[in-house]
């Protein structure tokens, strides 16, 4: 991008297009010249395109980005982009589904379902011919040997089938996956020997059945398909891990969701709120850790730079030496982290300088138990926030949330103190509560 750092008047000069060797002026009526008409035509297609988007952006959302999908679908980092703004638009993006997803992203009411064109490991070859098997008469695929037997193996090969299930296109079939992954080893010759079979004319029992009866009975067929041991399926997380490494970013759901409403007790900032904090303020946020650049300074000292995301958006973050020593052992890829630190501005570039973090699970907080009268209390008020103040110690340190439960049953409230009375040590905290007559005990912030 040009900045112009001067101007000055350089008289009447003659207009010229860039690489148009004459003169680019226009005589109107009445003798006036139109200039530069280039600029001026380029600016107004330009404002006019921008009217357009944001008219169709505004009335016609769903479309509008299921369009802006499809044309990024070879682009990753773009895909992921439009996906989050799809999210805070409110409108969900599907996870692929063998049976229903097209070539490009489809809209379907509030949703947008996920086009193949932009699932790795799986070329225009391979999508051409999962579409032309389930246009078939025999419609939708019903099982995982239903999927192989139809298409062709040597087009859908190995990798994109199991990237087709990690994915989840295949859930709404079998959303065991682990249990997929197993079953290809079978299934897969299986389907090739079916091929085999056909091509050379061969039939066995069931296709004779199928050819003489109803096309119900063909399932029979799918039934005698081998299968391997019964297995659980993958934890959460891992089933996530896999879904972000097979095609670019989560579609289940983020690893962060189950914990971004307990962690509001934290008072964290959403990565996407970054550029509305100012230079060199404090803050907190909960993400999860996606890559780690470890380097070593001209002093000998590591630090790191990190980069992060959270359910909102991504960010990226340094740990200086001083920092690093104190947080080696929790900086590895996907760990879930409250980090504090502050917002630094670079050149037009937001980062985080963290100083220190906490693992999510490991946090916890001190709850108290109150009744109204007693929080109505001047003489119980003083003595609590004496207790506090001198739990807190340096206020840079205390990153232990106090939270009040304030009467019983239906009438019970939660009220979080101010980040002035949080504490550095739960158990100490407590210890002195108790000697003072309150009712308190530490607890994790996330339920196990």
């Amino acid at each position: 991008m040009v900045k112009i750092v001067d101007r000055k008047s350089l008289g009447k000069k003659s207009v010229y297009d860039l690489g148009v060797v004459k003169e680019h002026n226009f005589l109107l009526a009445n003798g006036l010249v139109a200039s530069n008409c280039f600029n001026k035509s380029h600016s107004t297609a330009y404002a006019y395109v921008t009217y357009q988007t944001a008219y169709l952006k505004a009335n016609y959302p769903v479309e509008y980005m299921s369009a802006l999908l499809t044309a990024s679908s070879g682009i990753q980092d773009k895909v992921e982009k439009y996906r989050e703004n799809c999210q805070r638009m409110g409108i969900e993006v599907e996870a692929p589904d063998i049976n229903r997803s097209q070539e490009d992203f489809t809209p379907q009411k509030n949703k947008i379902l996920f086009g193949l064109s932009a699932v790795k490991n799986l070329g225009q070859g391979a999508i051409e011919n999962i579409l032309e098997a389930r246009e078939e008469a025999e419609g939708k695929f019903t099982s995982l040997a239903d999927f192989c037997e139809r298409v062709d193996l040597r087009v859908v090969n190995r990798r994109a089938l199991e990237t087709l299930i990690y994915c989840g296109a295949f859930d709404r079939i079998q959303n065991n996956r682990r249990q997929l992954l197993n079953d290809l080893d079978l299934v897969v010759p299986w389907a090739q020997n079916r091929t085999k079979e056909k091509e050379s004319g061969q039939m066995n029992l069931f296709d004779l059945i199928d050819n003489n009866t109803s096309s119900n009975n063909g399932d029979e067929v799918f039934e005698q398909a081998p299968s391997s041991p019964s297995v659980a399926d993958f934890p959460l997380q891992e089933k996530l891990r896999l879904e972000k490494e097979n095609l670019g970013f989560y579609v289940s759901e983020h690893p962060l969701k189950s914990v971004q409403q307990a962690a509001q007790i934290l008072s964290p900032i959403s990565l996407s709120q970054l550029s509305e904090q100012k230079s060199r303020k404090k803050i907190s946020a909960v993400v999860m850790l996606t890559t780690i650049k470890k380097i070593v300074t001209k002093k000998g000292t590591p630090m790191a730079f990190i980069q992060m995301e959270d359910v909102t958006g991504e960010a990226e973050g340094v740990i200086f030496p001083n920092a690093y020593e104190q947080l080696e052992n929790l900086i590895m890829e996907n760990a879930r982290l409250i980090i504090w630190g502050k917002v630094e501005r670079r050149e037009e570039q937001l980062q985080i300088i963290v100083e220190d973090a906490e693992i999510i699970e490991q946090v916890k907080m001190v709850m108290l138990e109150i009744t109204p009268e007693q929080a109505l209390d001047r003489s119980i008020q003083a003595s609590l926030k004496g207790i506090l103040q001198e739990q807190s110690g340096e206020r840079n340190k205390a990153k232990m949330p106090v939270v009040a439960a304030i009467g019983q049953g239906e009438q019970r409230q939660f009220i979080r103190f101010g980040q002035k009375f949080w504490v550095q040590d739960d158990q100490k905290t407590v210890f002195s509560l108790r000697n003072a007559g309150f009712s308190a005990y530490a607890q994790p912030l996330l339920p196990s």
